[in-house]
């Protein structure tokens, strides 16, 4: 991971961030490390220096990655635009898989050839997920997603491009008047990000009760509880399921319901949670385009036992507002409106809004 292969000490500054202004230069701390010395660091919630990763470290540092991918010996990063391939690490699998039962372990999890998926979160937010094989035909996997080192506000995001396709008053005004709201997108589109920017401009008096698979959300709101998942230990026993955390969460008096991601059954109790009074509320669905979030609903409805009819004249009373997202080669945007209504067959189906004009049907 030292350095691209044949790149220059100039080279290497396209692949790190620094401040704009910022005149540092790269330079190695260790075998196969590299920080930069004037780029803001990525620290732990003690303020500590991150040095938990071993040979990752200097990268999970960088202020500016958000994406460390290894498969097996070979190691790319994303900083924003894409990932990129850097040289190989110097660890073989032995050190590899060993790295990631670390990690795993300091998350207070445990992998081995029984349970060789694994996804835990460290420090701050940081996310670690580790395959080992034989799932991994190739070797040990590891995919690390770290948080910004700052906590972006839409005013920041604005400022980056992210709103240049729908106004940003738009959005402000969905969530001044309480719409409930699905963010939609692929794989690192910003989802989370936006969905933190927004919850950030609720008022400050809302009660914000969040419900994560993984806590990812950090919102810059003075009253923000956060809920985890625990999946079951090595006995099989004291697992707590994002469905149970929906019930749980309404019976702390939340002002906004937030669910992290829509990914199963949860769904039932959130949609039957925001159509009993509860407005304001939001959550994240993937998806790879405003068109297909309809029948990604009804598949995630299909695993709660719900009928497609059931589950779109939920939904349709349910959120008000979905904004679709994209990552494109100049970042991430959000890039499209839309809301639900039902077809003549009582199924969901989509419209696109045109922002400052007529709806259209789009699914």
């Amino acid at each position: 991971m030292s350095v691209v292969p044949g790149a220059s000490e100039v080279d290497l500054g396209r692949f790190i961030a620094q401040r704009p202004g910022a005149s540092g230069s790269a330079h190695q701390t260790g075998p196969g490390e590299v920080i930069v010395a004037t780029a803001p660091s990525r620290l732990g919630r003690a303020g500590e220096l991150l040095g938990d990763f071993g040979e990752l470290s200097g990268l999970v540092r960088d202020a500016a990655v958000t994406d460390i991918f290894v498969n097996s010996g070979e190691l790319w990063v994303d900083r924003g635009f894409g990932a990129v391939q850097l040289a190989a690490l110097q660890l073989d699998e032995t050190g590899l898989r060993e790295l990631a039962v670390r990690l795993v372990a300091l998350g207070g999890r445990h992998i081995d050839e029984a349970a060789p998926c694994v996804d835990v979160r460290l420090h701050d937010g940081i996310r670690v997920h580790a395959v080992l094989p034989p799932i991994s035909s190739s070797g040990t996997l590891l995919t690390i997603r770290l948080p910004g080192v700052t906590r972006l506000g839409v005013t920041q995001l604005e400022a980056a491009g992210f709103f240049s396709q729908v106004p940003l008053a738009v959005v402000r005004g969905l969530v001044s008047s309480r719409e409930n709201l699905l963010i939609t997108g692929a794989g690192g589109s910003g989802k989370t990000t936006l969905l933190g920017a927004l919850l950030a401009e609720a008022d400050p008096a809302d009660r914000i009760i969040a419900i994560e698979d993984v806590a990812e959300l950090r919102p810059a709101h003075p009253h923000f509880v956060s809920l985890e998942a625990r999946q079951a230990n090595l006995e099989g026993a004291g697992a707590v399921g994002l469905e149970r955390l929906v019930r749980e969460a309404l019976r702390m008096r939340p002002d906004r319901l937030v669910l992290g991601e829509c990914r199963g059954a949860e769904i039932r109790e959130l949609l039957a949670a925001l159509n009993t009074g509860h407005d304001g509320g939001a959550g994240t669905l993937h998806a790879n385009s405003l068109a297909d979030v309809p029948a990604r609903i009804e598949a995630l409805g299909a695993l709660a036992g719900m009928s497609p009819t059931a589950i779109a004249r939920q939904t349709v009373s349910a959120i008000g507002t979905v904004l679709h997202l994209q990552r494109t080669s100049d970042g991430r945007k959000l890039v499209q409106l839309g809301h639900f209504e039902l077809d003549d067959r009582d199924r969901l189906r989509m419209v696109e809004a045109a922002v400052g004009g007529a709806l259209t049907p789009n699914g």
